[in-house]
């Protein structure tokens, strides 16, 4: 186990002390949990309500693009399988699958990215910057929100779908018109912190100015269904086995696509005190979806050092 365990961890989910703002009651138990643990009840009738929402969206939307109903950015992991499974199986949606190889793909999560999109007979796009681009600018660079909205764009794709887990993004949010003035700023901001000598370099990744005003009306919905469907970790592999889809033996314990996931993890508990992933498995165990014991062993084992060792060589740090 992780030495972060000397630290205080709640009783009742996995956040330890040293995670922002957290507080412990008399037996231990997190203000997180006092105050999201009532409001798993009500989660549980907002699901219904969502997905009622996605039926009546895509009953609007299917078949009005010329190309594709939606675009899936697509890692190959667990979560994003699945939920282009769902895509296909529940609402027989023409999908294209875009995957962004940043260069730290599993090879058993390719085999299984072509696996599961034969299986499904769903377009691939896989997109890969050249390794020196991303060598300089990794951390900043990786930005497959944008390039799958620029492609839903480019190509009139009404929805832009994400296979996020019930823990990592609000319910709120799994249903979401973007709003291409909020995408124009945050865009700018980003652009702005890059180094002066990279931005001329980097125009081909990011939205084009002109499509904010030429297709304003026009940009597309954010879904992310895990949000609000049954999310059952067990069921979900036993579906994905009958796609050709297997399990990668050479990521960590919260990624089943990324080699770099190990060093990226071990930095942010080195930088901040807590695991980048303790407030996703949280909510999960919250809402029943994991144990806490399972919650525990995601979070606060120990980091593959071989994993760590590969990334880190890769990015000569």
């Amino acid at each position: 186990m992780n030495l972060i365990l000397n630290q205080k961890i709640c009783s009742q989910c996995i956040l330890p002390e040293s995670f922002p703002g957290i507080k412990f009651d008399a037996d231990g138990i997190c203000n997180h949990c006092s105050i999201e643990g009532p409001l798993i009840t009500k989660t549980a009738e907002k699901k219904k309500e969502y997905q009622q929402r996605l039926d009546e969206l895509i009953t609007i939307l299917k078949g009005k693009s010329p190309a594709y109903d939606a675009i899936m950015a697509y890692s190959g992991g667990k979560d994003s399988s699945y939920t282009l499974k769902l895509l296909r199986d529940r609402y027989d949606l023409r999908v294209v699958a875009l995957t962004f190889d940043n260069h730290f793909i599993s090879s058993v999560a390719l085999e299984n990215i072509k696996n599961v999109t034969d299986k499904l007979q769903v377009d691939h796009i896989r997109f890969k910057p050249p390794w020196p681009t991303l060598k300089k600018l990794f951390c900043r660079t990786a930005k497959e929100d944008i390039l799958a909205l620029k492609t839903a764009l480019e190509m009139a794709i009404p929805l832009v779908a994400f296979g996020w887990s019930p823990g990592q993004a609000p319910i709120q949010s799994a249903i979401m018109k973007t709003n291409p003035a909020l995408i124009r700023q945050n865009q700018a901001a980003f652009k702005k912190a890059l180094p002066a000598e990279f931005n001329s370099g980097m125009k081909q990744y990011f939205i084009p100015d002109v499509y904010y005003e030429r297709d304003k009306e026009h940009f597309p919905y954010n879904i992310h269904p895990l949000a609000f469907f049954d999310y059952d970790e067990e069921k979900i592999l036993h579906e994905l086995k009958n796609l050709g889809w297997e399990a990668p033996l050479d990521t960590d314990t919260n990624s089943t696509n990324c080699l770099l996931n190990a060093f990226a993890n071990q930095i942010h508990l080195q930088r901040h005190g807590f695991h980048p992933y303790a407030l996703e498995i949280a909510n999960m165990v919250r809402q029943g979806i994991m144990s806490r014991e399972e919650g525990m062993e995601k979070i606060y084992s120990e980091q593959n050092q071989k994993m760590v060792d590969f990334a880190r060589g890769k990015l000569g740090l």
